[in-house]
């Protein structure tokens, strides 16, 4: 299954937030889509599962019109993990999971669904909180189940939107450890948004770097990750070093505390002088 993004365009209320992007994700691949807050990368996921509607031929699989597959259709092909899924019913984590076999389930859960379910939670190693509330887990616990439910629909490609927030570094190591594995093993084509282009350059097959909704840069890390390319798209200045397995390392060069524009600055030196 072949994810092409052909010349897409998204706009709400009549303001341009994608412009004309183009590219392609292969099965296998863990592609990263990249930029600052504001520059389209949630927008684009949704796009690609038809949350948001686009034009023809805008979203094709295996050149195909994603337009043209049902809703049912498209979830088994595709598994969608959001930012944020806190929900306040009483589910467990059990529940949750087998809800990724609704586009299978017909009158009844069937031997087959229950099946995937504990083998998607055996993979994501969350079998032990199988009769545990979904809403008294940890953030890491919580990114885990969702994950298996994107999984129990047996997608080809699956698309997380910043699948490390809010989660520390074991648990950010953990998501995109299982993530790349999905990839490299199961064959799956994984996507996801991040905001960390360390966790990026280390896991990533190739990157997306998104500027004011236009694709800015792609290619793998290494053509990427330049100090030119962030200090152009993220308006920062950066050290670009590369560790042992050769992969970018970006460190943000902070020659001043300042970092705020003229005017915010002003502004702000006016209000602390206000408060004192």
């Amino acid at each position: 299954m072949k994810l092409t993004i052909n010349n897409l365009s998204f706009s709400y209320a009549g303001i341009p937030i994608l412009k004309d992007i183009a590219l392609n994700v292969e099965l296998g691949e863990l592609v990263s889509i990249v930029g600052p807050n504001g520059s389209g990368k949630s927008t684009l996921l949704k796009c690609v599962n038809r949350i948001l509607k686009t034009g023809p031929n805008s979203i094709l699989l295996d050149g195909k019109d994603a337009s043209k597959f049902s809703t049912k259709e498209l979830s088994k092909l595709m598994g969608y993990v959001p930012q944020t899924s806190i929900s306040a019913f009483p589910f467990t984590v059990y529940d949750v999971v087998m809800m990724g076999r609704k586009p299978y389930v017909h009158w009844s859960v069937g031997e087959q669904d229950n099946e995937i379910v504990v083998q998607m939670m055996d993979l994501l190693g969350i079998s032990h909180l199988a009769m545990r509330q979904f809403s008294a887990l940890s953030g890491g616990e919580q990114q885990k189940v969702i994950i298996a439910r994107a999984l129990a629909q047996q997608p080809q490609i699956l698309l997380l939107d910043e699948p490390t927030s809010s989660l520390d570094i074991k648990h950010q190591l953990d998501i995109l450890c299982i993530l790349k594995s999905l990839a490299k093993s199961k064959g799956h084509a994984v996507i996801v948004t991040l905001h960390d282009l360390n966790l990026a350059s280390r896991f990533s097959d190739r990157l997306f770097m998104l500027k004011r909704g236009r694709v800015y840069a792609t290619g793998t890390p290494e053509e990427v990750l330049t100090a030119q390319n962030i200090e152009e798209v993220y308006e920062i200045k950066t050290d670009v070093s590369h560790s042992i397995t050769g992969k970018p390392v970006v460190t943000p060069i902070v020659e001043d505390i300042n970092l705020l524009d003229p005017k915010m600055s002003a502004l702000f030196e006016e209000k602390m002088g206000m408060q004192q």
